[in-house]
């Protein structure tokens, strides 16, 4: 099955344009294999089966990776930059951004503390130096982060009201979300004037049919 899994996330790294080396392949593979273990006793994520783990949460994922770093050159935004990703659950898309950029500071917040603690333990597994989980909400977080973004997580006015003030100036929202969310960009445009969408992208992900589209923001 590893191997078949291998080569499924190899032609989906293929598909998405990115090119990761040998050791990054294996990360993804060997944090897939401790979602798996530690779900059988945590409840991490109710996606069990290996194939449907690595569609609908890795390479669900990945398929950012490639607008993130789009953004990132065209704001000019350095090599100091800190990614907080919130609500992150099993660390989606958190460790899989902090496989792939290792240059980058990667930070995990859950509230609940059995999420934040695995995503330590993958961290230290992994040997990942740029990732950190942390038990918190995220109204409590003022340290500053060049990009905040979530997957799953909540809506578009909840998730930026939130997080505000963890949101560094000149920083972006990143919110990975199913169909395009006209209601939410509604809501948010009525309701939080000063919160810029700038661009809405769709995302394509190999293997998953189903929509998906990246939601960017930041403060005017």
């Amino acid at each position: 099955m590893t191997r078949a899994l291998e080569a499924e996330l190899c032609a989906g790294l293929d598909a998405l344009c990115l090119a990761l080396d040998d050791a990054q392949v294996a990360a993804l593979l060997d944090y897939m294999a401790l979602i798996q273990k530690w779900t059988k006793v945590y409840n991490l994520t109710a996606v069990r089966e290996p194939r449907d783990m690595l569609t609908h949460h890795v390479l669900d994922s990945l398929a950012v990776v490639r607008p993130l770093r789009q953004q990132l050159a065209a704001t000019g935004l350095g090599a100091a930059v800190r990614v907080l990703d919130v609500g992150a659950g099993a660390g989606l898309p958190g460790v899989v951004l902090a496989i792939c950029f290792p240059e980058i500071a990667v930070h995990c917040v859950d509230t609940v503390a059995k999420k934040a603690a695995f995503v330590q333990q993958v961290a230290v597994s992994l040997k990942l130096a740029n990732l950190r989980g942390i038990h918190a909400r995220v109204e409590s977080l003022n340290e500053p982060y060049e990009v905040v973004c979530s997957r799953a997580f909540a809506s578009l006015l909840d998730f930026t009201q939130w997080s505000r003030a963890a949101l560094a100036p000149g920083g972006m929202w990143m919110a990975m979300k199913g169909k395009h969310p006209e209601a939410e960009l509604a809501a948010l445009t009525a309701l939080l004037p000063d919160v810029a969408v700038f661009h809405v992208e769709p995302l394509q992900v190999p293997g998953l049919d189903a929509e998906r589209c990246l939601v960017w923001m930041r403060r005017t």
